[in-house]
């Protein structure tokens, strides 16, 4: 049987890592699930202390990828990631595309940790999760 999966982020700010992934993976915010007319209303129902800011949840626009959920969680994060997002830039003929990609997020919030050169970039989000940028494969 096949199943389907999310990921989730914890962090301390939804609303900022929020955005960086939006722009990082060009997903945009999950609408609620019927019959919820908002994210508040849908949380309403389960009761939580959570506010609607305290959460994220972002989708591919096509829903082509996994969910992206990203919860306001109390600890901060303390250690390396034990899984991590990649980012597969298609080349489009340039070979530097996955490194101008990385520039860009780090422009936006993102800080570079690693360059494998030639291979992949390793970043930090807005709170330090790591992910790679790298290239498509062919």
């Amino acid at each position: 049987m096949t199943v389907t999966f999310d990921l989730t982020l914890d962090c301390t700010d939804a609303q900022l890592l929020a955005a960086f992934w939006k722009t990082a993976l060009g997903y945009v915010d999950e609408p609620p699930p019927p019959p919820f007319r908002t994210r508040g209303e849908w949380l309403a129902q389960f009761d939580l202390p959570e506010s609607a800011g305290d959460g994220a949840w972002l989708c591919h626009p096509q829903r082509a990828g996994p969910r992206l959920a990203i919860l306001k969680v109390p600890e901060p994060k303390t250690v390396k990631n034990r899984l991590h997002i990649d980012i597969r830039v298609p080349r489009d003929g340039d070979p530097a595309a996955q490194w101008a990609r990385a520039e860009r997020l780090a422009g936006a919030g993102g800080a570079i940790l690693v360059e494998a050169e030639g291979h992949h970039v390793v970043l930090g989000d807005p709170e330090g999760n790591e992910f790679c940028v790298a290239a498509a494969s062919a």
